[in-house]
């Protein structure tokens, strides 16, 4: 069997960003099935073998940094450069593209229509649905037709594979008929362990954030906790570690309100985030507060179930439902920041590490990367039945 992986995105350990998708070819690739990315970076057309798995990497420039609108022009960029790389791979049984972009998936579905050759969809990230929830897009016409888009492309895949149960629910609403699996995010819990580095104590608390710094994920609400802890003298630290558009912002309000209890990191690779994650008790999933954004999937929540942390979330949704019924973490509403420092500061040494013992659990129980990937892989498996 041979797969083709359609991924704008894709990042290795060694590169650092969110590596779902190298975990996922490596399922593929260490069960002796052809594995073959599609994928774009900021250098010249190349082709390399990554521990087994053949990796085309296209000319197509992309920074986080990059507004909306520069955004889509790289996104068609690698729409048309990719499905021309991907017509040129024969023997191909199946395509698997990952979103976002939902371009990938205009991709897939030309591919299908041109070669024969089925898709499976991933959707890790609602488009158009977040696009236009964030205001980026206004036009009506745009937006029928991007919705139509979406519904077409879960209708002609062979199954679309969502991040999250709420994901699948949205899918099923607008695409009744599509058949879907629902494999999250996965937590390496080989990789992140729970560290001995520090005592964990109510008044000497470690909070990080480690992730994108986009307008999505609404970080000034973080550096509002951190304001209101200085406020209350409460002896919590925050570390912020990433890349984005906000980044410049979130350094300029840092350094004029003198918020000395916050550490901006640069982007870290993953060894960078296993040493961030070792020194940190609690981590942050933060994002505005759009319906949208409360379906998703971010990697750091896995990372920091895996590492043993206590998760504090801003938004509502399944995460918030699981970290309260598994006793693994808090939730702060985004309109009162001093929340963070009045809930953080009521627990015990002791709640703080059953808290952090109960994330670890849960992540071997529902995330452990390992079971996730025999779960991905037996999907082809099933389809050559």
């Amino acid at each position: 069997m041979r797969v083709v992986i359609l991924h704008q995105h894709f990042k290795t350990p060694q590169s650092g960003g969110a590596i779902r998708s190298y975990y996922l070819a490596r399922a593929l690739a260490d069960r002796g099935i052809a594995t073959v990315v599609i994928t774009a970076h900021n250098g010249p057309k190349k082709t390399d073998d990554v521990e087994g798995i053949e990796v085309h990497y296209l000319p197509v420039a992309y920074d986080n940094r990059f507004g909306f609108w520069k955004r889509l022009v790289s996104f068609w960029q690698f729409l048309r450069l990719g499905t021309r790389e991907a017509k040129s791979i024969h023997g191909v049984d199946y395509y698997y593209a990952i979103s976002t972009p939902l371009t990938v998936g205009l991709m897939a579905r030309w591919l299908k229509r041109a070669t024969g050759v089925p898709y499976f969809f991933e959707v890790g990230d609602l488009w158009p649905e977040a696009p236009i929830q964030l205001g980026y897009i206004r036009n009506g016409w745009l937006k029928k037709w991007l919705y139509r888009l979406e519904r077409s492309i879960y209708r002609e895949a062979q199954a679309v594979v969502a991040l999250s149960v709420d994901i699948e629910t949205y899918i099923q609403k607008v695409s009744s008929g599509t058949v879907t699996h629902v494999i999250p995010n996965m937590a390496d819990c080989e990789y992140y362990t729970p560290s001995t580095q520090k005592s964990s104590a109510p008044e000497n608390l470690v909070v990080a954030y480690l992730g994108a710094l986009g307008v999505a994920n609404g970080l000034d609400f973080l550096l509002d906790c951190a304001r209101e802890s200085l406020k209350a003298k409460a002896a919590i630290r925050f570390i912020v570690g990433g890349d984005g558009a906000m980044r410049d912002h979130l350094a300029s309000r840092i350094e004029n309100e003198k918020l000395t209890n916050v550490t901006l990191l640069p982007f870290q690779n993953r060894e960078g985030v296993r040493q961030t994650l070792a020194g940190a008790d609690a981590v942050f999933i933060c994002y505005q507060n759009k319906p949208v954004l409360q379906t998703g999937s971010p990697n750091k929540y896995f990372d920091g179930l895996a590492a043993g942390k206590l998760i504090v979330v801003n938004v509502n949704g399944w995460m918030r439902e699981e970290i309260e019924q598994a006793h693994c973490g808090i939730f702060v509403d985004r309109a009162r920041p001093a929340a963070l420092v009045e809930k953080l500061t009521s627990l015990s040494a002791a709640e703080v590490q059953q808290m952090k013992s109960n994330a670890r659990s849960l992540a071997k129980r529902s995330y452990d990367r390992l079971a996730l990937a025999e779960k991905f892989a037996g999907l082809f498996r099933e389809e050559m039945k």
